[in-house]
């Protein structure tokens, strides 16, 4: 097991260039125009929203810790950049991504138990067959190379709460937005670190501004500036009297003067961002029908 993120084969082998992941992507729908054409897809991000959320009520049946959830998202994100999901039943996909990430965060669940709530859910989806959760344990891993082990922002969080002097709220905050950057590409482009200090920065502006959303977008505009230029800035901020400004002020500043990717925060925040304004557009009934008629229509399910 890698002992920390930098020697890990997360950030050796499961980072990507922004350009390089649309180019994976792109390769995936590329390779069978006919099949893509038949079955047009919704934004990712709209099915991402929907694979979290049938994903969580799988986990909350079964009682499974943030941790192991938090895992399987990223296999799912993986298992996406090889193989198109057009050409997958994707019910059989989470189940087992949740059940092989319990296994690697030391809560492993027992195959039928698992096969049991997952048929509960999605009793049209899921054979009974245990072997073929089995056979699609060994196809994730062998997808993914064995390299199962992922590193996730939580503990960043964790470490920075005295060190910024975050109040409860901030890092319930911050710790929902982690939460939410798993139903992005972020996993795959920024390391975790990077994710923590975009969720602390957006749950100081989203909460304690009146400005909200707008805020937090200039706030992500603002990180492009020189850090010199920021320097300034947040010490000025930080002395004065607006208690919620000044702890932003703060913030920013010590985020200035250390040696984190200015440039990686502020895209992090914008992704955040964009996953929170399309998700106005999500229907899950819409993206259930989708999926279900791409299964169906190929013969996924049996």
């Amino acid at each position: 097991m890698a002992a920390n993120y930098w020697a890990s084969t997360q950030r050796l082998h499961w980072h990507f260039s922004r350009t390089e992941l649309q180019d994976i992507l792109q390769h995936l729908e590329n390779e069978d125009q006919p099949l893509t054409q038949q079955y047009p897809l919704l934004d990712r991000r709209l099915l991402s929203i929907f694979y979290n959320q049938q994903l969580g009520k799988l986990a909350k049946r079964m009682s499974i810790r943030q941790q192991a959830l938090a895992t399987a998202q990223v296999y799912i994100r993986r298992i996406y950049t090889k193989v198109d999901v057009r050409n997958t039943n994707p019910y059989l996909i989470l189940t087992t991504a949740l059940y092989l990430a319990c296994k690697m965060e030391e809560s492993p669940q027992h195959i039928r138990v698992v096969v049991e709530h997952a048929r509960s859910l999605w009793p049209d989806f899921i054979p009974s067959d245990v072997s073929r959760l089995g056979e699609c344990e060994f196809y994730l891993i062998s997808e993914m190379n064995s390299q199962l082990i992922v590193h996730h922002p939580y503990r960043t969080l964790q470490e920075l709460q005295s060190r910024l002097d975050l109040v409860q709220d901030d890092v319930l905050v911050a710790w929902s937005i982690i939460n939410d950057h798993y139903l992005t590409d972020l996993p795959l482009l920024f390391a975790p670190h990077v994710i923590a200090i975009a969720a602390i920065f957006l749950a100081l502006t989203l909460k304690q501004t009146s400005g909200g959303q707008q805020t937090a977008v200039k706030a992500a505009a603002y990180l492009t500036d020189s850090r010199q230029t920021i320097r300034d800035a947040s010490s000025t901020v930080a002395s004065n009297d607006n208690v919620p400004e000044k702890r932003i002020g703060s913030f920013v500043k010590w985020l200035a003067e250390g040696e984190v990717d200015l440039q990686a925060v502020a895209d992090s925040m914008q992704e955040i961002m964009s996953l929170y304004d399309i998700w106005d557009r999500y229907s899950e009934k819409t993206c259930k029908d989708q999926i279900s008629h791409v299964v169906k229509a190929r013969g996924l399910d049996k």
